[in-house]
Order: C-alpha cells, then sequence, then structure tokens
C-alpha cells in the first residue's frame, strides 16, 4: 500500500487524517475508486475517537485513520471488497473477535467502523455537497443506516447537542450513525516570529488549518511559512477578511500593541474559543490595562491566555509552540483549568 497525497481537491491546509471526505471525492473521480471508512462506535480504550475517518483508493493507497496501526490493514482488505461488490460493510473488531477477524486491538478495546464505496452506496453528489459544505465553514451532519447503508447530509440544527460538542455517534435506534462536520478548526497567528515557524506545522498535524497575519515582508515569506496561507495586511484589515468564529484559535506573537491589539480587539468582540498572548506578566498586565481603557470588561479579558501556553518549562521557540498548542488542545477539550 502507498500513501496517497492531498489532492486540490483537499483545498486549504487539512492535515490528512482531516482531509477523507476531499480525498475520497477526488480519487473516485479520478476514476480510481474510493471507500470512505468511518468509526461508527467504540468501547474501552479504542485508539481513535467515533468519526475518525479512513479513505481507501482502489489501487490499494490509503489516508487517515480508524485505529492509529492497529486494524487499517483488515479494513483495507474488507473496503477493497466492498469497492468490488458496491456494498457496504460494518466491520467490528476487538480484543477477542475471533468470529469475525483475527485482528485485535492492541490497546484494548472495540470499535465498529463503516465502509462506504463512493458512488455505488455514498453517492457522488452527496460527497460533493459535504466537502463543499466543509470548504465554506457551514456546519452539516451526515446520517446514515448503519443496516442500509443509505445516508444523506442534515442541517446542523438536526442535531444541536452533537454539533455543539462535536460529537458523532450512534443515536438511540442503534441504527442512525450521525457523523458531525463542523468547520474545519482555524489557527490564527499574529507575528510570523520563530514560534510560528514551530507552532503552524504542528498545527496542521493536529487538524487545524492555519493563516499567518504579517504587514512585515521580510517575516512573511513563503519561504519561511510554506504552503500557508499568510496575509500581509494589518491586523485590523487582515481579520475584517478573515473573520472569527467559535471555531478559531487565535495566538498574538509580534509583542507590538500595534499589530496585536487590533486583533485581540476583534477577537474579545467574537465567538473564539482560544486567546492567546505572548508576553511576560508584566506585558500581558499593560496588556488588560490598554483593553480595560477600550472598554472590555473583567470578563472579557479573563479570556486572554497570557503568558500564552502551558508552563511547562519552555524554552526554545519550538518547545514554547508545543506549549501554546498544548494549551489550545485543553481549551478545546474542556480540560484547562
Amino acid at each position: 500500500m502507498t500513501s496517497g497525497t492531498l489532492s486540490n481537491a483537499a483545498e486549504g491546509s487539512l492535515s490528512r487524517f482531516d482531509a477523507a471526505p476531499e480525498l475520497a471525492l477526488a480519487w473516485h473521480r479520478a476514476g480510481q475508486g474510493a471507500v470512505l471508512c468511518t468509526v461508527v462506535q467504540t468501547w474501552g480504550s479504542a485508539p481513535r475517537r467515533t468519526g475518525s475517518q479512513l479513505v481507501v483508493g482502489g489501487d490499494g493507497r490509503i489516508e487517515g485513520s480508524v485505529s492509529g496501526g492497529c486494524v487499517e490493514g483488515a479494513v483495507v482488505v474488507e473496503a477493497q471488497d466492498a469497492l468490488a461488490q458496491g456494498c457496504h460493510k460494518l466491520l467490528e473488531f476487538g480484543v477477542s473477535d475471533g468470529d469475525a477477524f483475527a485482528v485485535g486491538l492492541a490497546c484494548g478495546g472495540t470499535i465498529k467502523v463503516l465502509l462506504e464505496p463512493v458512488g455505488s452506496i455514498l453517492k457522488e453528489e452527496t460527497l460533493e455537497a459535504l466537502v463543499t459544505a466543509r470548504r465554506e465553514r457551514e456546519a452539516v451532519a451526515y446520517e446514515v443506516s448503519l443496516k442500509s447503508g443509505e445516508g444523506r447530509l442534515v442541517e446542523a440544527g438536526a442535531y444541536p447537542e452533537r454539533l455543539r460538542m462535536d460529537r458523532s455517534g450512534v443515536e438511540g435506534d442503534g441504527d442512525t450513525f450521525v457523523a458531525v462536520h463542523n468547520p474545519p478548526l482555524r489557527l490564527i497567528v499574529v507575528g510570523a516570529v520563530h514560534i510560528a515557524q514551530a507552532l503552524v506545522p504542528m498545527a496542521q498535524i493536529a487538524g487545524y488549518d492555519p493563516v499567518v497575519i504579517e504587514p512585515r515582508a521580510a517575516f512573511g515569506s513563503e519561504e519561511r511559512f510554506p504552503g500557508v496561507r499568510i496575509l500581509a495586511d494589518w491586523p485590523d484589515d487582515a481579520v475584517a477578511q478573515i473573520g472569527f468564529d467559535s471555531r478559531c484559535a487565535l495566538v498574538l506573537l509580534t509583542h507590538d500593541p500595534k499589530l496585536d491589539d487590533p486583533a485581540l480587539m476583534a477577537a474579545l468582540r467574537s465567538e473564539c474559543f482560544y486567546i492567546g498572548a505572548l508576553g511576560s506578566k508584566r506585558t500581558h498586565g499593560q496588556r488588560r490595562e490598554r483593553m480595560i481603557e477600550a472598554g472590555f470588561g473583567t470578563a472579557d479579558i479573563a479570556r486572554i491566555h497570557g503568558p500564552v501556553g502551558l508552563d511547562i518549562g519552555a524554552a526554545s521557540p519550538s518547545e514554547i509552540a508545543v506549549s501554546i498548542l498544548a494549551e489550545i488542545t485543553a481549551v478545546l477539550r474542556g480540560k484547562a483549568e
């Protein structure tokens, strides 16, 4: 098996673990065939969360993961069989699963994986609509019958709690699986400094679509941030162009109030789930005073994580980037203190 590469259909900077629908559509349209494989249920210490996806091409290439490597080999074999037969499959793997497959999860737990060949089961127009919604940052849900394999897109309002919690899963009827497709997570970085050079690729691996705001041409270059969207506008103009929502994290790295503050104030007026700012405690104190003068209240200012990042004793730019991404993750998953 060979690993494929992100095609033009997988637009933006999504990591391969998050671009399975885009790749499935691209591979199908290229004529090689594709099967979208989705974790629909887990028990115990399953390695990937419900909703995780793997795409398998007709030529054997794969992208994504449903188990971190434990059962991918067996899934690929079954996916190619499903593609040839034009049928959906529901697979189950576990520590003592000796009936269906001679494959176990080394880490313990049990998972169920739904296989949907594109075209015969997962209709091309449905997958295209899903890819379009993801590209346009529209929240949608995909519901599919595990018994029949019939699926459709539904509006975000149909499953408000699942969308709010970003939690895919099987409904109470035991048959309907709902895959949540919230807008991709975005990381907005103000300041193309050394920390940003380490943070951006780490964030991409973690599934974020990064944007770097940097009006100083010497810093915000393609050479320093290959393949990353860079906005050379001043932050107030750049932020107006991007827009903030509840799937956005903002990290301010310039130390310069002229650059940081316009983006910070826009974020405080938005639903950004994370706002972090580099600087010492003294610098952060001065930042707080400026925000008070700008009319922000105590609750608003409390949203700012400063100094940015978890206190792990980070010293180098790369270590600081690790601490920042760790703090963003803790806030996203509700584990921040």
